[in-house]
């Protein structure tokens, strides 16, 4: 009796195993790939192919493991046909383009995002990698085309804002460091990425506050009715930044800019950006937000005494910042995408 229940059982789970749609396959392989246990993926994923030699998920996701593995020649193996492929979707060109990079193979890469774009002309996936590649290879005004493209199309990705946030940082006119950065700390507010784009926050606000005439190197590079509104909204409270820029002056000037702001450009020039300012200051945690923003990167301790002396307001804005989603809604683009 124990031994057919036993048969029965192998032949249960075997029907199930038989009966696995590649999407469960995939979910499979996924939970090894988390482990890092890249053989045991290679296998699931190999067993769910010899049953669908065609699908599309598995021989992606095939190619994705032997790339995380640094087994390229497999990679490319594996992703190639499936570029061509009719029914290859974003995430197939995104792999795609990572093992092209690994490889350097720099024109078939330039190749394949070109053809993509044109099949998926609004992901911002794809907007925000095209141009780190033109990035890498010195095109700079490429690679913002493709990064202030993504943000028009689809501002809901993250990466085309944290990567247009750096370019214009490096430039004279940093009104749209200070804009662009600040939405990609508000969308990934917790990575890596995100620390290192409060630091540049901090310092954009710096730099353009940096001279007496502060204004004087944007009046050339003034692009849009936006930008010009903020400039000048901004050039209000100069004698705030007399003493410093630091959290509280940020917090003295930007208090006054979003007063200023709804009263003249609000309709005009809605932001979701300038709306959660106007909301943080109304509920009392604005003071909270600007030190979350400036105050680890100008000064640590300072910042963690301020924490320590005002437990509720950091309470108060925390619950806040992580039971809220903070998504760039279309028809708010002000940028330099023609």
């Amino acid at each position: 009796m124990r031994r057919f229940f036993l048969i029965f059982y192998l032949i249960v789970v075997s029907s199930q195993a038989e009966a696995q749609t590649s999407e469960q396959v995939s979910e499979a392989a996924l939970k090894f790939l988390q482990k890092g246990d890249y053989s045991n993926a290679v296998m699931v994923l190999n067993r769910g192919l010899q049953k669908s030699p065609d699908d599309l998920i598995l021989n992606r996701d095939l190619a994705y493991t032997y790339y995380l593995q640094r087994d390229y020649a497999n990679a490319l193996k594996y992703i190639s046909p499936l570029l061509d492929r009719e029914d290859a979707d974003v995430k197939t060109y995104q792999i795609g383009g990572n093992i092209y990079k690994a490889l350097e193979e720099v024109k078939a890469c330039d190749k394949m995002y070109v053809k993509a774009l044109k099949k998926y002309p609004t992901s911002g996936a794809l907007y925000s990698e095209y141009g780190e590649l033109l990035w890498a290879r010195k095109e700079g005004a490429n690679a913002i085309a493709n990064w202030e493209k993504g943000i028009s199309t689809d501002p809901t990705w993250p990466s085309n804002y944290y990567h247009a946030a750096k370019y214009y940082y490096a430039r004279a006119d940093k009104v749209w460091s200070l804009i662009y950065g600040e939405i990609f700390i508000n969308m990934e507010s917790y990575s890596e990425r995100s620390g290192e784009t409060k630091l540049l926050l901090l310092e954009s606000y710096k730099k353009f506050y940096t001279t007496a005439d502060v204004f004087k190197d944007y009046e050339a590079a003034k692009k849009s009715g936006f930008e010009n509104a903020v400039i000048s909204t901004l050039k209000k409270y100069d004698s705030e930044a007399a003493g410093g820029i630091t959290p509280s002056s940020l917090t003295a000037i930007r208090t006054r800019f979003v007063t200023d702001w709804f009263q003249t450009y609000g309709k005009q020039y809605p932001l979701r950006l300038f709306d959660q300012w106007q909301y943080l200051v109304r509920e009392g945690m604005f003071d909270a937000y600007n030190q979350w923003i400036f105050g680890p990167a100008a000064n640590l301790p300072e910042y963690q005494l301020w924490v320590k002396a005002n437990d509720k307001a950091v309470a108060d804005f925390t619950y806040y910042q992580r039971n809220r989603v903070f998504k760039m809604p279309a028809g708010q683009y002000y940028g330099n995408q023609k």
